[in-house]
């Protein structure tokens, strides 16, 4: 997957207003269940750290590139995903969120688009799977905010009507990863099956 620097910054600052909206509408349902062993303090925490990583990777240049694309960045780390210390940093970024979570992520959402904004995506940062564009490491985090923000919606059983669906620009960027990620993994056609209303052929299918 290819897209400009300006279609990318487009579409992670969509997906993170998006995320931005949601929040706003938890109310005082924090201590509900959110996604899985998470509540939605938990998940909103987790789903912040797509904004965060960005600040922090930012002041952390690598001297060189070893994570070339996106999709190689979802697969240096998907061991990791599964790991029980990411269900505690999630629990540990919503409480750093502190008494007004939904104002901390909007401050923090605000904070990091100026840094991109200023950004040219040429910038090589640390990541946690190795030195990285920032024009490859910003997708990821525009699939993780597309994919948790409707994580958030479905736990707080809003409505299409007050949330919306996930942004053009962040559905676009975030299903063309999707798809590579599924061809590198040789789940294309279970994902078209499930995709085109046919029935999942694999339990649990996921391409993360």
């Amino acid at each position: 997957m290819t897209s400009s620097w300006d279609e990318s910054r487009r579409a992670f600052g969509d997906a993170a207003a998006w995320f931005v909206r949601t929040a706003a509408l938890v109310a005082g349902r924090w201590d509900a269940p959110g996604l899985g062993e998470w509540d939605v303090r938990a998940l909103v925490g987790h789903t912040s750290r797509s904004l965060s990583t960005v600040e922090a990777y930012l002041a952390r240049p690598a001297p060189v590139v070893e994570v070339g694309s996106a999709a190689e960045y979802f697969r240096a780390v998907s061991a990791a995903a599964a790991a029980p210390g990411v269900a505690q940093r999630g629990r540990e970024a919503g409480e750093a969120l502190g008494a007004d979570p939904a104002s901390a992520v909007a401050g923090l959402a605000a904070r990091v688009l100026d840094l991109v904004a200023a950004r040219t995506g040429e910038e090589v940062v640390t990541t946690f799977a190795g030195g990285m564009r920032l024009a490859d490491y910003l997708p990821t985090r525009t699939v993780e905010l597309s994919v948790h923000t409707a994580d958030l919606a479905a736990a707080l059983d809003l409505p299409a009507d007050a949330v919306g669906d996930v942004p053009a620009s962040a559905a676009r960027q975030a299903l063309h990863l999707v798809a590579d990620l599924a061809v590198e993994r040789g789940l294309a056609g279970a994902l078209l099956r499930v995709a085109t209303g046919r029935p999942a052929p694999i339990s649990g299918l996921s391409v993360l």
